[in-house]
């Protein structure tokens, strides 16, 4: 698990073992996002996309609390893979940082409540699957246009971006802080530290 630029975002990249059979790998273990993250993930459902090449889904995120926390793999295919820090009062507040998921490095991406999260699909048809702390909730959910120039997403050249019709009308970063759609960077510390606190909970030995 490594850090990327943004806070509350992690990189995981599997050992893949390889043999003339085929490939195993551990794609998520609990324990070590917990060791880094500082709690678990508790699922509450997985969700799966399938894409054709040059499909720009995001930048997504949800109100915090309780927010939704993600952990995206790519199974078949390539994605590049973003997130958005969305959090106002964040130090790294409007920055992204992206990683390539395929089927080859297997790498898969955390992404903590209150960040932003998109994706593009690189490969003629990719399929991602991600598992969610919260399931999904319409009322909290929201969006920024990933095509906004004051984020500045570097999409790859020479693939046209699909959008759906709700992802091509989302707000700008600037226009959802006006409307006051954004979440803050204190509530999803607080939330993040009130998971943890409950985990250790959890572990106490009872009396």
């Amino acid at each position: 698990m490594e850090p990327l630029s943004i806070g509350g975002a992690w990189c995981h990249t599997p050992r893949v073992h390889v043999d003339p059979r085929g490939a195993f790998l551990e794609s998520y273990r609990s324990a070590d996002l917990e060791e880094s993250v500082g709690h678990r993930l508790d699922l509450a459902q997985v969700n799966c996309s399938v894409s054709s090449r040059g499909v720009l889904r995001g930048v997504h995120f949800a109100d915090v609390p309780p927010g939704q926390a993600k952990y995206v793999t790519c199974v078949s295919g390539a994605v590049l893979d973003v997130v958005v820090d969305v959090r106002v009062g964040s130090p790294t507040f409007g920055r992204w940082d992206a990683v390539r998921l395929d089927d080859e490095s297997r790498r898969g991406l955390y992404i903590a409540e209150g960040l932003g999260h998109a994706f593009m699909a690189l490969s003629e048809q990719a399929t991602v699957v991600y598992l969610c702390s919260q399931p999904y909730a319409p009322g909290r959910e929201h969006g920024i246009h990933p095509l906004d120039p004051a984020v500045g997403i570097d999409w790859p050249a020479g693939l046209e971006p699909l959008l759906s019709d709700k992802d091509a009308a989302a707000p700008t970063l600037g226009e959802a802080l006006d409307a006051g759609l954004l979440p803050e960077h204190r509530a999803c510390v607080a939330h993040c530290d009130d998971l943890t606190a409950a985990g250790r909970d959890l572990a106490a030995p009872s009396h």
